[in-house]
């Protein structure tokens, strides 16, 4: 997951359900709409949620009706445009907006999902702000790691890979992403870690989803996954004090049976695997880029260049950075006992990114598809140790090309 920036949250004292016909008191829940556009309107369940959005909503036959006390126009995207909820109380956030390809949101997120307290959690998870990565030292420092913190990343890197395996085995057509988050975050807390992901920079969820045009930082929601598409899972976990990093991007259903889906999901796999053939003690930061777009024009694809890779240690995002795309100025080199993460984004089309309203979702200015692997790496000795290292039973893997079909006097032949 890349870094974004941290912003101030205001705590507020216990409030009421704004449910009309609820007196509880309300939880984290809130109406996305309302929220967006700089409202408050907390809720005690998803259920109670949907209750007043299907049952007084819905009946609101003009501009001037009210729903659980809000004027009605606070439900709009701005420009007066409602988008009113299906009958499972499902509604897209942002209706006007014009979106590059046909992946829409589908709300209400389901509600913040709870850590035990006896885990233990980084600085942000109350906060939302990371305060640790904001320091001088963490900014321009590039830390070394000993053996005992090795040993520690070692250990949660391990844990990120089962999570992302378990998580990985659930994909198939008709589940959702919410319900992928919800087996991620049981995953974490299973295995005493917390889910880096949650509440960084005030991110909502345990994982970030991001299928099809998504290029990274997808909200996990309630759209169902189809046949055909195909979807990265970035997984992070924070144990004993440390961050494990790393993601993959998956077939779901029949989707390994179309060209161009698999075309930019091996090249961006391939261009991760080449990249990190390079690293090894005195390997140039700026040197890895070269490489991946290497690899990504030899397949017609193109790569992002908005985000990078990271450091990571006791810090979820922190220096070096590593651009992913040839000719840039990165400066630095690696160093034995540094751990960073290398994570090209690899598009069929234009490299260039766009960020929907939720101030998170990355997409392709083009709609077109997108790609993206990533590893933490630990530089060693002799070279590097990929801490986060797929296992002999991991969900997913390397797919051939489809064969693909000849044409024969205008005729199609398989």
């Amino acid at each position: 997951m890349d870094q974004a920036p941290a912003k101030e949250i205001v705590v507020h004292s216990q409030r009421k359900c704004e449910g009309a016909d609820c007196s509880e008191d309300a939880g984290t829940l809130q109406c996305p709409t309302c929220q967006k556009l700089g409202k408050e309107a907390f809720f005690c369940s998803q259920d109670c949620f949907k209750r007043n959005w299907v049952g007084q909503y819905s009946e609101l036959g003009n501009d001037t009706g009210t729903a659980w006390g809000i004027e009605r126009e606070v439900h709009t995207d701005g420009r007066g445009v409602v988008s009113l909820p299906d009958a499972d109380g499902h509604f897209n956030p942002f209706p006007t907006y014009p979106y590059t390809g046909s992946l829409r949101p589908l709300y209400p997120l389901s509600t913040r999902r709870a850590v035990p307290e006896k885990i233990p959690r980084p600085d942000y998870a109350l906060t939302g702000i990371p305060r640790s990565e904001q320091v001088p030292t963490a900014r321009k420092t590039i830390k070394l790691l000993n053996k005992d913190e090795i040993k520690g990343m070692r250990k949660v890197c391990r844990l990120a890979r089962e999570v992302l395996d378990i998580a990985a085995a659930a994909l198939k057509p008709g589940i959702t992403t919410d319900q992928i988050d919800e087996i991620v975050h049981k995953a974490c807390v299973e295995r005493d870690s917390y889910p880096s992901p949650l509440n960084y920079c005030e991110f909502p969820k345990s994982v970030c989803t991001s299928p099809n045009e998504v290029i990274c930082h997808g909200i996990p929601d309630q759209r169902p996954l189809k046949d055909g598409d195909i979807i990265n899972l970035d997984v992070t976990l924070y144990h004993k004090g440390f961050h494990g990093d790393l993601n993959e991007t998956y077939y779901v259903g029949s989707a390994d049976k179309d060209a161009d889906s698999v075309r930019v999901v091996e090249a961006a796999r391939d261009c991760l695997s080449e990249a990190i053939k390079l690293v090894k003690p005195g390997a140039l930061f700026r040197d890895y880029g070269n490489t991946i777009e290497k690899v990504a024009k030899s397949r017609n694809c193109q790569v992002v260049r908005t985000y990078v890779g990271h450091g990571i240690n006791q810090l979820f995002h922190t220096v070096p950075n590593i651009p992913h795309y040839a000719k840039n100025k990165a400066v630095g080199e690696a160093k034995v006992g540094m751990c960073f993460t290398i994570e090209p984004m690899i598009t069929l089309g234009s490299y260039r990114d766009k960020t929907w309203p939720d101030n998170w979702t990355s997409v392709t200015v083009d709609g077109k598809r997108t790609a993206q692997f990533e590893h933490t790496l630990l530089v060693t000795e002799d070279g590097v140790e990929v801490l986060t290292a797929r296992l002999e039973n991991s969900p997913g893997g390397k797919v051939e090309m489809p064969q693909e079909e000849v044409k024969t006097n205008g005729e199609a032949k398989a």
